[in-house]
């Protein structure tokens, strides 16, 4: 009977942790992707998985590390035989950190190559051999967000629009007039973790003929079509966003 009547408490304490680890809505999530996605070559069903590439705080008591997963499948392919454009369908659907594993829904608010996730850590001025990475002036993927690293702002013209941090930035996100991304939820507007993109990035960057056709906003199924054979490489950047937990 002891075990019976403790029982109550013991999932009363589980709830409560699951509570508290839930992403809130709004949780920007920045990622480069583990595997190469193409319309040739992954299938419905497939397993996809991307790395974190900035601590994620979400509470003074609980954060996201850096180097944790964000996990998901490949819902459907169409290669472009078929309809004259390929496609493919993602779903991501739930973070994993050590053994937390934290179910979500998450749309996509912009997506970059490898190339541009390289240059965007590069210097777009005054940098050298002899200039440490750590003090480097860049411009963030998607937007004219400019990084004054070693101890300057981020800026968007005469705006100062966040703070860098050792692993990318700090900002609150913004919405782009006609670009179909929202800003700051009134729920969840402190400043985001957005890694090496603007704060106002949307859409598709560096690839040519790459689209996000539908973001994921509601059903969290994100939808990507290309001209001709659609292939998202190992090593893109990809810019989420939480729009719920998934059941």
């Amino acid at each position: 009977m002891k075990l019976l009547v403790g029982m109550p408490a013991v999932l009363l304490i589980a709830l409560n942790l699951s509570a508290q680890e839930r992403l809130p809505a709004g949780t920007v999530l920045p990622v480069q992707l583990s595997a190469t996605v193409s319309s040739r070559t992954s299938h419905p069903g497939d397993r996809i998985s991307a790395r974190i590439m900035q601590q994620i705080r979400i509470t003074p008591g609980f954060s996201v590390p850096a180097g944790s997963r964000v996990e998901g499948k490949i819902v459907n392919v169409v290669p472009a035989s078929q309809s004259g454009e390929s496609q493919a369908t993602l779903r991501f659907d739930r973070v994993v950190a050590g053994k937390r594993v934290i179910p979500i829904l998450a749309d996509l608010r912009a997506i970059a190559s490898f190339r541009e996730v390289e240059e965007a850590q590069l210097p777009a001025f005054g940098g050298d051999r002899g200039t440490s990475s750590a003090a480097y002036t860049t411009v963030q993927i998607g937007g004219h967000d400019v990084v004054y690293r070693g101890g300057g702002p981020v800026m968007e013209g005469s705006e100062e629009v966040g703070v860098p941090v050792p692993d990318g930035v700090l900002a609150e996100v913004r919405s782009s007039p006609g670009s179909g991304c929202r800003g700051p939820l009134e729920f969840n507007s402190p400043p985001q973790s957005l890694w090496l993109f603007s704060s106002d990035a949307c859409g598709s960057f560096g690839f040519p003929d790459l689209k996000i056709a539908r973001a994921g906003r509601r059903s969290g199924e994100i939808v990507l079509t290309a001209a001709r054979g659609l292939r998202i490489p190992k090593g893109s950047g990809l810019l989420l966003r939480v729009t719920g937990a998934q059941p």
